[in-house]
């Protein structure tokens, strides 16, 4: 097996499906690291398991495993010989009643499922551990029965601090302390025994102050008439966390001599908790353990993809009177899905799991399963669809043997169609000579021709719906599908002279080469010429190219060219490029001096004056004369 292989027929997903059903890290990580097996005692072995944690599952609504999900970090801690605190001895102490428990419950179970049964004889008791530990600690705290030594310290730790609290309850109900006092109380910080003093009084009291509040308006201060008592309470308290640590240490020792009994404890619990995971899925998807062979033989009824919650039940037969199978139809047919569910499948039994089908199914299990299948494109190594294709199979063929599962979708495609097709029966040949069992996709009719001529190859199709256009999803063996395509160009209305022409040349091949029907060539167009707008002295227009409108100064002339009058300035503008807006007959009043709209209102001035004879006019223009001769 190859990664490719796992990862085309999705065996992951399928793993993390039955990997949801484990309650330990220790069963996770032994599931994921399982794989598919060929040894025919071994594969036995693991479908006995699922079908006997089947069975207790059936008849029991639970299995009790209780105390192993928190013992990952604790074993961890033990290998570095680290001391256990009082949590992770309870850890301990739970796991250890736990394996008890789950001994007990297979051990009963010998009836239902033998085998299971068998392994919990091989399940250490270490009830003296479990025992000293739960006496010594109760909920996370090391109890004061624990040993003699810590009864002693904590009663006399009892004694101290009754000696300081009376003492100071004296000095709180003392008259004269009242005004200092900011709560009356008592209170410890930093393991010390303090009373609650205002601050403004903070030189007034004979004491040692060990905290402040966060606003420090309060004083925690311990007076001097505990401090002797305190001090031999600290050095009381020391001994006890002495004594403590010495009972964790010596109950972290006794667990660290049976350190390989718990290891193979939790070996054992890992493989039932994974034994359980698969008779889950088992229970859930209603499974079955098919007949297993080493001889090649695959018989399936009314198998269901894993992965597919409304799969369409597959019957197929491979390795009896043939060895190839040469499945072919239209696109979204489920050619693929049938071969990735005999490939799962076969995965899935070689792993121990049971499969949704018929219980008298049998599936072949292989030393070798290689897929060929979707986009093999590599853009890292310039590869195309093809060559990706290629490289893979040629890797295929270097790597297969007698006890080898093969299956090709859409075999020798992505390249020139009769090329492909020889190409893809000339490895179909090599695979048979190998001895290897082949199931192969195509479109190619060379491919079905072969396979319908050779002693040992079986053609099949995809059932397919001529009312509603849809795929059954159903194989159907000894049939050669079409993929349909004049079917359904004929309900898609396509004319019947082209569906003719089509079915004569998938006979013949012989091609209509009649040229074209002149008419229906395109003609020469013959161009108007284009009749420009007779644009008037005074029309307002508007150039297209930028919006800004103006007035037309002089007419069209020989080069359709228009002069506009814009913004103070004249242009020549293109008639084609101008679109008049209003006729200057509709602007202006009859009899309206057009001339004067291209004039300013000082030109029209001067004008005038010079026509009346004006000597201040005559003076102006000579001394603007004078001015441009200097």
């Amino acid at each position: 097996m190859n990664e490719n292989t796992f990862n085309t027929l999705e065996y992951g997903q399928l793993v993390a499906q039955i990997e949801r059903h484990c309650i330990s890290a220790f069963g996770r990580e032994r599931l994921a690291a399982q794989r598919p097996v060929m040894n025919i005692k071994t594969v036995e072995k693991r479908l006995a398991e699922t079908t006997e944690a089947r069975r207790i599952l059936d008849a029991n609504s639970h299995v009790p495993f209780i105390g192993v999900s928190a013992m990952e970090p604790v074993i961890m801690k033990l290998e570095k010989e680290m001391m256990l605190d009082a949590d992770e001895l309870t850890i301990v102490a739970e796991f250890l009643r736990g394996s008890r428990k789950l001994r007990r419950f297979m051990e009963e179970q010998s009836f239902f499922a033998p085998l299971l049964s068998s392994y919990a004889a091989g399940m250490s008791e270490h009830r003296g551990i479990e025992e000293s530990i739960t006496s010594a600690i109760q909920s996370g705290r090391i109890v004061t029965e624990a040993s003699k030594e810590l009864k002693r310290i904590r009663k006399q730790l009892a004694i101290l601090e009754t000696r300081i609290d009376e003492r100071l309850q004296k000095f709180i109900r003392n008259p004269h302390h009242k005004e200092m006092l900011q709560e009356t109380y008592v209170t410890k910080k930093n393991d010390r025994f303090t009373v609650p003093i205002k601050a403004s009084y903070k030189s007034k009291v004979a004491g040692t102050i060990i905290d402040t509040s966060s606003k420090g308006t309060t004083l925690f201060v311990e007076p001097d008439t505990v401090s002797k008592q305190t001090d031999e309470w600290m050095i009381t308290r020391t001994e006890e966390q002495v004594e403590e640590y010495q009972i964790l240490a010596t109950l972290t020792g006794s667990v660290f001599d049976v350190l390989p009994s718990l290891r193979a404890n939790i070996d054992l619990i890992a493989h039932y908790d994974l034994v359980i995971a698969k008779g889950k899925h088992s229970q859930r998807t209603d499974g079955v353990a098919p007949k297993i062979n080493d001889e090649g033989r695959i018989h399936l009824k009314r198998a269901i993809h894993p992965l597919l919650a409304n799969g369409v039940p597959l019957d197929l037969t491979l390795g009896e009177s043939y060895r190839g199978l040469v499945i072919t139809g239209p696109n979204a047919g489920g050619k693929t899905v049938v071969m990735k569910t005999v490939g799962l499948l076969t995965l899935a039994v070689m792993s121990g799991f049971h499969i949704q089908a018929d219980r008298d199914s049998e599936i072949a299990l292989f030393e070798k399963v290689f897929v060929d299948m979707g986009d093999q494109q590599s853009i890292g190594q310039a590869l195309s669809t093809f060559s990706g294709h290629m490289q893979n199979v040629s890797n295929i063929v270097r790597q297969m043997n007698q006890r080898t599962l093969l299956l090709f979708d859409e075999l020798g495609s992505g390249t020139e169609p009769n090329e492909g097709a020889a190409l893809a029966i000339a490895i179909l040949e090599a695979c048979y000579k190998r001895g290897a069992l082949t199931i192969v996709s195509t479109h190619y009719g060379e491919i079905k021709d072969y396979s319908e001529r050779h002693p040992e190859m079986m053609n099949a199709a995809m059932q397919f719906d001529p009312e509603t256009l849809e795929p059954k999803y159903r194989l159907l063996i000894g049939q050669s599908g079409e993929s349909n395509a004049l079917f359904i160009a004929r309900r898609m209305n396509l004319p019947e002279s082209v569906l003719k022409a089509a079915g004569s040349y998938m006979r013949e091949k012989e091609y209509d080469f009649t040229p074209v029907d002149p008419r229906y060539l395109p003609q020469p167009k013959v161009e108007k010429e284009e009749k420009l707008t007779d644009f008037k002295k005074g029309d307002r227009v508007r150039l297209l190219e930028t919006g800004e409108v103006g007035l037309v100064r002089q007419e069209i002339d020989r080069q359709q060219r228009v002069e506009v009058y814009l913004d103070g300035k004249s242009e020549s503008v293109s008639a084609r490029r101008l679109v008049r807006e209003a006729k200057a007959e509709d602007l202006y009043p009859a009899g309206y001096d057009i001339d004067s709209l291209f004039t300013t209102y000082r030109e029209r001035k001067d004008a005038h004056d010079f026509a009346r004879g004006s000597k201040k006019a005559l003076r102006r223009v000579e001394k603007e004369i004078r001015s441009r001769n200097r």
